[in-house]
């Protein structure tokens, strides 16, 4: 019979290769499910993965890329060094929301305002307000040992029943015929966060950069760093060594709720434009498989940021080309974490075959 016996050490062979095998798992499995639906396999992974790089209109996907891409990067940049510590802030949607909110609710106090302290007012209202929505998990965790899963992911509902509140009141356009949503914030250009539509370049796409940069610096070159590194590996250890258990949460889940509310604001001021109640798309739970599937290394959330932005674009072409339901390519990304954490089974254990003692 086949038995799983664990591993001396982790392989680092199969910590670098499982996400490749992911990918291609995902593939062949994803293309079973589009040939159940009664479409071509191979050309449903074509339209995803080749299409936007290579294909006749790549010149327009390309840009998209970047856009789709910066929010998970920052986003997954953040959760990484909560998961690296054993902080797990599944909440980041609502962060992401929070951050949307309090960001554009700035920007339109001072509309029609065109001065250039605007938009740095607006990222700082933006940061703060998911570092704050994100402090409530982490204050209830130091002082009441409350879970933190729990929590941030039931404050996801009510930052949504917010966001609803503000596109039916405070933040609803004056000027908008009673429809629900805020002003468009790409009409007012002091809180409108694009650098260059055409090259599909926004505030949040350098922000994502600098951060992969600050998470490496951190992880690498800073106390901070390793002491999350520590906290993660040996909990013990880390209390031996002086690590305060309490403060780390605290600045874990604090550079975590600022990063995803700087991703709701860029979001906000540049591709989406205003406040709406379907505002948020799941970005803040997606960055979660982008940062497994980079292996919480920074440069590793950077590549896999792109590639999940290139399912996202290439997954709205096979909808809209070849008929796909939505639903599918939901399951589609899903595969890639499933298999993600499937096989990395493998890093931490072996499959052996054992015969069957006989009686």
């Amino acid at each position: 019979m086949i038995v799983l016996e664990k591993r001396p050490q982790p392989s680092r062979a199969w910590s670098l290769a499982t996400p490749v095998l992911a990918v291609v798992a995902t593939m062949v499995f994803g293309g079973l499910l589009f040939a159940l639906l009664g479409k071509n396999p191979v050309e449903a992974i074509r339209t995803i993965f080749w299409d936007p790089l290579f294909g006749e209109f790549a010149f327009y996907y390309r840009p998209q890329l970047l856009v789709k891409g910066a929010p998970l990067v920052l986003i997954a940049i953040g959760l990484s060094l909560g998961f690296k510590a054993g902080i797990w802030n599944i909440g980041a949607e609502g962060q992401y929301i929070m951050g949307a909110i309090c960001g554009a609710a700035v920007g339109l106090a001072f509309y029609p305002l065109d001065a250039w302290y605007v938009f740095p007012l607006m990222v700082l209202g933006g940061a703060l307000g998911g570092w704050a929505w994100a402090m409530i998990p982490g204050i209830l965790k130091v002082r009441f040992g409350t879970n933190e899963i729990l929590v941030s992911l039931m404050l996801v509902y009510v930052a949504e029943q917010l966001l609803a509140s503000m596109s039916l009141g405070l933040l609803k356009n004056p000027e908008g015929f009673g429809f629900p949503g805020s002003r468009n914030l790409n009409d007012y250009p002091s809180a409108s966060s694009w650098i260059s539509q055409d090259l599909g370049m926004h505030w949040g796409v350098v922000a994502a950069f600098i951060a992969v940069i600050f998470a490496y610096v951190l992880l690498n070159r800073h106390m901070a760093g390793f002491h999350i590194r520590l906290t993660g590996d040996a909990p013990r250890a880390a209390r031996f060594a002086g690590v305060h258990p309490g403060r780390l949460i605290l600045f874990c889940l604090g550079i975590s709720g600022a990063l995803a509310g700087l991703a709701g604001l860029f979001e906000v001021a540049g591709p989406a434009g205003q406040i709406t109640i379907d505002f948020n798309t799941g970005y803040g739970f997606t960055a979660i498989i982008v940062a497994f599937l980079g292996r919480l290394h920074p440069v590793g959330i950077l590549l896999a940021g792109g590639l999940m932005a290139l399912t996202y674009i290439g997954g709205e072409a096979a909808q809209s080309q070849m008929a796909l339901p939505a639903a599918a390519i939901q399951v589609f990304q899903g595969m890639l974490l499933f298999f993600l954490l499937a096989l990395d089974l493998l890093t931490n254990y072996r499959l052996r075959l054992k015969t069957r003692e006989v009686a």
